[in-house]
């Protein structure tokens, strides 16, 4: 018998992995697990192999996750040891130098990058990400974070310790505002001209300085790198989901990743983003909001089960509890195994301390958020939710969260790797493909970022969209570049009169 769920017409949800160069992302201890390829992170064969199994997939795109520092306020100060011995998220290679390797082997599939707006000058990072983005012809997102971090603040800001939370989003839209001019206010779009006879490669007079000055940055340009012909901005992706992150990406991001432990408080997370990006004038279907999940499938509910127990046993949860600390700057060593956490203050991540000890529409009653059901919560599936099942199983949890929600996709993370990733091509994927929640096939062969996003169907499907504020930052093909620069003026004024 057909459900009503299963007539119901679907589009195709975005379809993310979620990886990090370490041997232990999300469910610490897992690399101890015979079937686990985790600790082959610092191989390029990891990477690669990967890829093609995505792609195989129809994945959208693999978000690459990224930390600038070691764990240390478990059983703390400045005591690393929970997270060494456990490989929770350390040690930890540069996100980006794989890149290239897998898109050599990839045509569609797409790769987000994390990097922090403190970790380096961005007029160095532009041409990084320009660099990635010319590779892949177009195949590159930006995932903006600005460190939660002490232990990253200490080596990259002379020791000293990390700026407030809100401080930090200050500079981090001035660092956007550097990236955006560089990389679309520096060259005009036909500035290269590859002119054989008379000798010209670029055009001097189609190249300009950016003279950007602000608080934190003055940047005169002009920009290192060419405009690249497949997408002239990479993808602008966020994940921070406190009051100042969500207005941030309400402002400037594409795609929001922002989790809920349940689908309504989920949903009420998005409802909150989607009424800030109405606030700043843009759409929020062109704002794609992604959640963090662990899948655990098997051809049946009994054998997901046997090895969910399978992977619990190698669960590590002192990594667990590092984990915590990281991600919120509390020390869950000071509290007793039973005892109940009411609230915490942060200057990490205050959106994360709140899903895990604040009670959301949908929670179970009479649940004890103590140090104990932390740990073990965290100990396997880490800071997402967790589903365990049959592909149908899984399948359903998945619809339920969009419709109820109203979830745009889901970054899968994995238990363990490839096992997990495997797992969800081979069972999950097509059951999500019967239902139209995945598509059958990518539209046609070399997808930008953008495409895999939005579609193939706009008339520049390679570029934002026209309600993003850096739409108009963009010097186009035959436009001079006196009427460039009055556009431009007109553009930033606008955007200085909105601000106050």
């Amino acid at each position: 018998m057909t459900t009503k769920r299963q007539k119901k017409e679907r589009k195709p949800i975005i379809v993310n992995a979620f990886d990090m160069a370490t041997p232990g992302l999300q469910s610490p201890g897992q690399w101890k697990h015979p079937k686990d390829k985790s600790r082959d992170y610092n191989t390029i064969e990891y990477w690669v192999n990967l890829a093609k199994l995505l792609e195989k997939g129809k994945f959208n795109a693999l978000f690459i996750a990224d930390v600038l520092g070691p764990y240390d306020v478990y059983n703390g100060p400045r005591n690393l040891a929970a997270a060494a011995k456990a490989g929770a998220q350390w040690p930890i290679n540069e996100p980006s130098a794989v890149i290239p390797a897998m898109a050599a082997v990839t045509k569609n599939l797409s790769f987000a990058v994390t990097a922090s707006t403190i970790s380096e000058a961005p007029y160095h990072f532009a041409r990084r990400l320009a660099t990635l983005d010319h590779l892949t012809k177009g195949r590159v997102g930006w995932n903006i974070v600005s460190s939660y971090l002490d232990t990253a603040s200490r080596n990259l800001l002379n020791g000293e310790p990390l700026p407030p939370h809100d401080e930090r989003y200050e500079k981090a839209e001035e660092y956007l505002e550097v990236i955006y001019q560089l990389f679309l206010s520096s060259w005009a779009d036909d500035a290269v001209r590859l002119d054989t006879k008379k000798g010209v490669f670029s055009d001097p007079e189609r190249i300009r300085e950016i003279n950007y000055e602000g608080k934190h940055f003055k940047v005169p340009g002009p920009f290192i790198s060419e405009p690249n012909p497949y997408q002239r901005l990479p993808v602008i992706l966020q994940a921070g989901a406190s009051s100042k992150g969500l207005e941030y990406a309400a402002k400037n991001a594409e795609a929001v990743f922002i989790n809920g432990n349940t689908p309504e408080g989920l949903k009420s997370k998005i409802d909150k983003l989607n009424a800030l990006i109405k606030k700043h004038g843009r759409n929020p279907e062109d704002v794609k909001k992604v959640q963090l999940v662990t899948v655990i499938v098997a051809p049946t509910y009994e054998e997901a089960v046997e090895k969910f127990n399978d992977y619990k046993q190698y669960a590590d949860v002192e990594g667990a509890q590092a984990l915590f600390g990281g991600w919120t700057g509390v020390d869950l060593g000071k509290y007793d195994w039973d005892q109940e956490l009411d609230q915490v203050e942060s200057n990490a991540v205050r959106s994360f301390a709140e899903m895990m000890i604040k009670p959301f529409p949908g929670d179970p009653h009479n649940i004890k958020k103590t140090r104990g059901y932390i740990a073990d919560k965290l100990s396997l599936g880490g800071s997402g939710v967790l589903f365990i099942g049959s592909p149908t199983d899984v399948a359903d949890e998945i619809e339920n969260w969009v419709d109820v929600a109203g979830v745009d996709g889901f970054n899968f993370t994995y238990a363990i790797t490839p096992g997990s990733f495997e797992d969800i091509v081979e069972l999950l994927i097509p059951e999500l493909q019967r239902r139209g929640l995945v598509w059958q096939d990518y539209p046609k062969e070399g997808l930008t970022f953008r495409e895999n996003l939005y579609g193939i169907d706009r008339a520049d499907p390679t570029f934002l969209k026209p309600d993003h504020p850096a739409f108009n930052l963009r010097w186009r093909e035959g436009e001079s570049r006196e009427e460039f620069e009055a556009k431009l003026e007109k553009t930033l004024k606008e955007k200085f009169a909105k601000e106050g």
